[in-house]
């Protein structure tokens, strides 16, 4: 239950640091920090969770991750729906808790997007259900090659935290103009539920796309990390 409860808090902070920060001070007028600052404060988010808890759960935070490292034989299957389901319970949770945060301002309208991720006409840039498609696959392959190899035990250990969550800054720079970037079927979920209507029509891409990418990057970084005998 510590795992999981991690887990939880891991997620809960992941979703309301990064998606508040979008909902909250993207836009905000004078000072907003733009998709640079979102980018990066989903980055950080991972990284200090990395340090709080990763000690106690491995700090997941997201359903693919953990599919992910179940598929590169990191992680026991017994505790996957476990993860994921504590993953997903904290996102809704910091969801709600960013609605009551984001409605106290006249004006919020919980329909323009809510930090939501979407294609067509629901992606910031206009991009096709094949471009959101190739973007998370892509994406999320390329986070598991990165948190596998920075974890790996022949890697120094204590500094696996810097990689991952620089990687995920780079991941969202690149692709929110399509997607708003998802990668995490969980912080997909915390605020799609909230938004409602497109949101939860298209969220079965943003479960499907990742889930796809994390088996894809265990098995290539199963490949070219398994050592010549």
């Amino acid at each position: 239950m510590k795992q999981y409860s991690a887990e939880f808090l891991g997620t809960f902070w992941l979703v309301l640091g990064g998606c508040g920060s979008a909902v909250l001070a993207a836009a905000f007028p004078g000072v907003g920090i733009g998709l640079h600052g979102v980018s990066l404060a989903f980055g950080l988010t991972v990284l200090t969770m990395a340090y709080a808890i990763g000690h106690i759960s491995g700090c997941h935070l997201n359903p693919a991750v953990s599919i992910g490292l179940w598929a590169g034989g990191r992680f026991p299957a017994s505790k996957l729906l476990p993860y994921i389901g504590a993953q997903v319970v904290g996102a809704i949770a910091a969801g709600g808790v960013l609605y009551i945060i984001a409605s106290g301002a006249a004006g919020f309208d919980v329909s323009k997007g809510f930090a939501s991720n979407g294609y067509g006409d629901h992606s910031p840039g206009g991009y096709s259900l094949l471009a959101a498609l190739v973007t998370e696959v892509v994406m999320t392959m390329f986070f598991l090659i990165v948190i596998l190899g920075a974890t790996d035990k022949r890697v120094p250990a204590g500094f696996a935290p810097l990689p991952i969550g620089l990687a995920l800054t780079l991941i969202h720079l690149i692709s929110i103009p399509v997607t708003n970037t998802s990668v995490n079927p969980a912080r997909s979920t915390g605020v799609a539920l909230y938004v409602g209507d497109w949101a939860v029509g298209q969220l079965w891409l943003f479960w499907v796309a990742p889930t796809v990418g994390a088996l894809l990057g265990a098995l290539v970084y199963r490949f070219i990390a398994s050592e010549e005998k």
